[in-house]
């Protein structure tokens, strides 16, 4: 027999029948009768390996055989032999599980997904802390284990979540999101799921606080009624109604528990968590980082995409390093303290003109590296002492401060410009809201002081950036992808979303379900890992890198008819593309990214920090001349599309000409020639008029 206590009010207890056939008997705490008598479970395998039971916390039972380790969500591909111990973490985002393979797997119960591997032997049973990152374990050999921290950085935040959705009982759609639930206080909801509203207390001097002024809600003559017979309608010695389940518990006048807020934990841009012996250190355009364990020292190698310019390399390392970044000129490392050695940070340049000269500095005692980032001028790295500390490439201290938004979640470089994010407030959703500060630390100017990311409720940021032109960019558990317009002018930065991948053609159809790993934005693209089969992050070997194109978020893509015996898919995606509304939909597309790529040009333009000085300013310019007319020529395609549509559409095609930043006149000359290719006489007149305004500088806000 093997008792488990498994919520507060229920005992169950797995044993043996009569026959030698399994049976699970379930009992309330409140109640002498148990609620499930007896539960018989027919078992074909000779010895039943699974030998407990276990509650998901959120109050539901979820079964799981031990002949597959498959029951409607499958928790598979894991272990390798019987399963002997499980248990749910305390609010049910994450399992433990033991196996006879001798591994102990910890799976994310949203994703039914290993995220960590451990190597013991006989485990019979398993058993999380209630509030710390910690798990015990026992084996058959009567061995107790402790295993404090026992998950990583990268996942310790699932255990700080509210009571997560059982994965057996849910919608399967509300598992595609990635959304993660609002906190709940106390642990309670109402039937659709909200925040339960607060009980109001009585007011002084109301009807109702003169009667029930007793503590106990009952007068002094109620507790003549004895129950002799424990059928529970005396309701004991304080004589208070029991709660019923069907709202909130009442305290009275008893402390209320306070909601405590959620951190944004600090993460490393472009890593891995460890799967199996091996992790990314570092993913981007340049190449990627990664390590292998070797039980006492790790294996480390860098590759690049381009062979021509860099040589891959790869080293015995006894640092440890855990965080690594890689660009042109150099690859920086650091490691966490290990024993009786500080946090290190290791940079090593890829090639110079003198003799390599490869640097590392230790930071002081117990101060752990969170976040870090190389620019082609400098390197930032932030701590746990809310601190930070940027150097100089060839190792110099060149600034310390701690920043007002504190924990540090992440950071991000572009030549002399340094991007840190920190918690701040809390928000609405009991998490707090990211502050973002960007500041050009060679002249020492902020040009975001605390600036809010916008980040919607119950959202996490998944990666941070610059783009290939110097544009900060963020990607979050949506899967949107953002970029940050006039982040030089302070108080005037905003959020634009450049592409949000549930929105895809490829997903239209809503039989495929992936997910994208970023990795960078470069050339006017998205460039990303596609995840499938429930995955997070990129494993080995290493995937492929997939690109797709902007697209800002203003319909979804409507599902394509199902396809007829013998037609060609390339015709069915012709004709899909081939008309008129679609064609408008790609030009109005256009126009958007075009006008959102001029103000950003028009803003390193107009900055004197520019890298390159006046020559740097002239070529942006000169980009930017380009891009408008750009602009103006897709308006001219819009207006032949309204020209061609009917008179009825006059107004919107004059709209299109007054968007036209042409300065010569020559787009207004295009314009009135395309009105009259389609007969339309009144609209040329129009357009007419407004070139003579703009020739004599009568138009407005021109």
């Amino acid at each position: 027999m093997s008792p488990s206590f498994l919520l507060p009010s229920f005992f169950a207890c797995c044993s043996s029948s009569s026959t030698g056939s399994p049976a699970f008997r379930i009992s309330s705490t409140a109640s002498a009768r148990p609620c499930l008598s007896r539960l018989h479970v027919r078992i074909v395998r000779s010895i039943l390996m699974l030998t407990n039971v276990s509650f998901f916390p959120e109050g539901s039972l979820s079964t799981i055989k031990s002949n597959d380790w498959e029951k409607q969500r499958a928790f598979s591909n894991g272990h390798l032999g019987d399963i002997t111990a499980l248990a749910w973490s305390p609010n049910g985002a994450l399992l433990a599980t033991a196996a006879k393979d001798g591994k102990v797997l910890i799976w994310e119960t949203k994703t039914q997904s290993v995220i960590q591997k451990f190597d013991y032997n006989n485990v019979i049973d398993l058993s999380w802390h209630p509030t710390d990152n910690l798990l015990s374990f026992s084996t058959s050999e009567g061995e107790i284990y402790i295993y404090p921290d026992l998950i990583n950085e990268q996942f310790a935040s699932l255990l700080k979540l509210p009571k997560q959705p059982a994965p057996f009982i849910h919608d399967p759609l509300s598992e595609i999101s990635n959304a993660r639930r609002p906190p709940q206080p106390n642990g309670n909801t109402n039937g659709n799921g909200a925040l339960p509203s607060r009980p109001r207390r009585d007011s002084l001097g109301s009807l109702d606080s003169f009667l029930n002024a007793d503590d106990d809600g009952l007068g002094d003559g109620d507790d003549f009624v004895v129950d002799d017979d424990g059928a529970g309608y005396a309701a004991g010695s304080n004589r208070k109604r029991p709660h019923d389940g069907s709202g909130p518990i009442e305290h009275g006048g008893k402390r209320r528990q306070l909601m405590q807020a959620e951190y944004h934990e600090a993460f490393q841009p472009g890593s891995t968590p460890w799967r199996g012996n091996r992790k990314y250190l570092c993913l981007n355009l340049i190449g990627f980082v990664w390590t292998v364990d070797q039980d006492g020292h790790n294996t480390v190698t860098v590759e690049f995409y381009d062979h021509e310019l860099h040589r891959d390399f790869h080293f015995t390392d006894t640092f440890l390093y855990d965080k690594a970044c890689l660009n042109e000129q150099g690859t920086l490392f650091s490691c966490p303290p290990l024993n009786d050695q500080p946090a290190t940070i290791f940079y090593r340049p890829h090639e110079m003109w003198t003799q390599r000269h490869d640097w590392r500095i230790q930071l002081p005692k117990d101060e752990h590296v969170l976040a870090m980032s190389l620019s082609e001028s400098f390197v930032t790295v932030t701590t746990t002492a809310n601190y930070v500390r940027v150097y100089t490439l060839f190792g110099l201290p060149y600034r310390v401060y701690r920043p007002k938004n504190t924990p540090m979640v992440t950071c991000a470089s572009w030549k002399d410009y340094v991007l840190t994010m920190g918690n701040g407030p809390v928000g609405a959703d009991g998490y707090t809201k990211l502050l973002c500060t960007i500041e050009n630390v060679k002249t020492d100017t902020i040009c975001q002081n605390e600036d809010t990311v916008a980040l919607p409720d119950g959202a996490t940021l998944k990666s941070v950036f610059f783009s290939d032109s110097g544009n900060p960019c963020i990607y979050d558990s949506t899967g949107t992808l953002l970029t940050l317009l006039h982040w030089r002018s302070p108080s005037r930065a905003s959020w634009i979303p450049l592409l949000d991948t549930k929105l895809l053609p490829r997903l239209a159809s809503g039989r495929k379900t992936e997910t994208y790993y970023p990795i960078a934005v470069a050339d006017d693209k998205f460039h990303c890992i596609i995840l499938k089969g429930g995955d997070q992050y990129p494993y080995f070997p290493r995937p492929l890198l997939s690109e797709f194109d902007f697209s800002v978020p203003l319909t979804s893509t409507p599902p394509k008819p199902a396809r007829a015996e013998g037609s060609d898919a390339g015709d069915e995606d012709e004709d899909a593309d081939a008309g008129p509304e679609s064609e408008s939909r790609k030009l109005e597309q256009a126009f958007l990214l075009r006008t959102l790529a001029a103000a950003q040009l028009r803003d390193a333009a107009d900055d004197d920090d520019t890298p390159g000085g006046s020559g740097g300013r002239h070529a942006q310019r000169s980009a930017l001349a380009r891009v408008e007319l750009e602009v103006d020529k897709t308006l001219l395609q819009l207006l032949a599309i309204e020209c061609r549509e009917g008179d009825e559409r006059g107004m919107r095609a004059l709209e299109m000409v007054e968007l036209m930043r042409d300065r010569t006149g020559r787009m207004v000359d295009a314009a009135v020639k395309v009105a009259e290719r389609y007969g339309r006489t009144l609209l040329g007149e129009k357009i007419r008029e407004l070139g003579d305004k703009r020739a004599n500088g009568m138009e407005e806000d021109w």
